[in-house]
């Protein structure tokens, strides 16, 4: 009977009687002088709604329950630096180093978990950021952060897609250590709310592919231009085209001007996203069709006034619209504007 408890424990990953346990076991005390070591990388496995309720600050998220957890931390994490792993409880954390610990990962799992780090008083980081999640034509999901005015994080498939990242912008800052690193980062344009070196350097790794248009290509010294009207496919189910974004008023020409930005259309198993970039409701608007989700920016006199943000999503007809880049431009009025169209608008903070 003792024998067959302890391979039952040993399943579990609670002891290593009936196979050898490959990884170190630490209280919350030694947990935290470990990682306080930079050179030491943080990984929570929980999933992304656990991990935006609380984290330890710093940690890496990749989802243990997620088919390719191994390939993404082949993809993400150092193979030379230590891993200190942990979930909520720690049994989690415990199949995640195991897995870890098979393919070469020097691992240390925390002893409870979050759970327990929390009960001994230690901090944890919050992601107040805004969630949304559409339903591609085959059933999976991709998922949008509202991080601030004109960065997005989008995860599809085990992917991590960022637009315009940006670390800080007025008193609001973007903690990019807690995210894994980009799989696509697309910017749209030079301007410093856009086009931020130490966001891209922060979320670039050996497999991120940056994509953008030749000036910011240019600036940061190397990136995959794209340039109005051009398409790229990347995945068999992911492509990207970038479309005009520009300023036509008159005495606002020089913000935007016509054929230097890019907006981007994302094309990810069906589900098509129009990310408009800096621009205004530009004819070109009417050779978008078919579109599910919509950004559309509005803060004249860089971007649209509401007026024409309306005009640009009766133009456009996608299903949902995201006013972004907004600013202190009142955009509360856009939801019962556009109901009349059949557009529904949803408001996050991208201000």
């Amino acid at each position: 009977m003792k024998k067959v408890l302890t391979c039952l424990f040993a399943a579990l990953g609670l002891t290593t009687a009936c196979g050898q346990q490959n990884f170190d076991n630490m209280d919350v005390k030694e947990f935290a002088e470990l990682i306080a070591d930079p050179n030491v990388v943080i990984l929570d496995v929980r999933k992304a709604d656990e991990f935006a309720e609380g984290h330890i600050k710093g940690a890496v998220l990749i989802d243990q329950f997620q088919s390719d957890f191994v390939e993404q931390a082949k993809a993400k994490l150092p193979i030379d630096k230590t891993i200190a792993v942990y979930c909520r409880g720690g049994r989690r954390s415990v199949k995640a180093a195991t897995k870890l610990a098979e393919v070469g990962f020097k691992c240390v799992n925390l002893k409870g978990g979050i759970t327990a780090w929390k009960e001994a008083g230690m901090t944890v980081t919050t992601n107040t950021y805004e969630v949304d999640v559409f339903t591609t034509k085959s059933g999976k999901t991709v998922t949008f952060h509202a991080l601030t005015h004109a960065s997005i994080r989008m995860q599809y498939d085990g992917k991590e897609i960022e637009i315009d990242p940006v670390t800080k912008l007025g008193n609001k800052e973007i903690d990019y250590t807690a995210m894994p690193k980009a799989d696509y980062l697309l910017v749209t344009h030079e301007h410093f709310d856009h086009f931020n070196q130490e966001a891209i350097k922060m979320l670039s790794g050996e497999k991120t592919r940056f994509i953008t248009n030749k000036r910011c290509a240019d600036m940061y010294g190397k990136g995959e231009v794209m340039k109005n009207g051009d398409k790229l496919q990347l995945t068999d189910d992911f492509t990207i085209e970038a479309v005009p974004a520009y300023n036509y008023t008159e005495g606002h020409t020089q913000f935007h001007p016509k054929g230097r930005d890019n907006g981007y259309i994302l094309t990810i198993d069906g589900l098509c996203i129009y990310i408009a970039g800096d621009t205004e409701d530009i004819p070109e608007m009417a050779a978008i069709k078919d579109i599910d989700v919509a950004f559309l920016p509005c803060n004249q006199p860089y971007t649209m006034t509401p007026e024409q943000l309306v005009k640009a999503a009766k133009i456009i007809k996608p299903k949902v619209v995201f006013p972004y880049h907004y600013g202190q431009t009142d955009v509360s009025a856009l939801p019962e504007i556009l109901k009349a169209a059949g557009i529904e608008v949803r408001i996050r903070h991208y201000e």
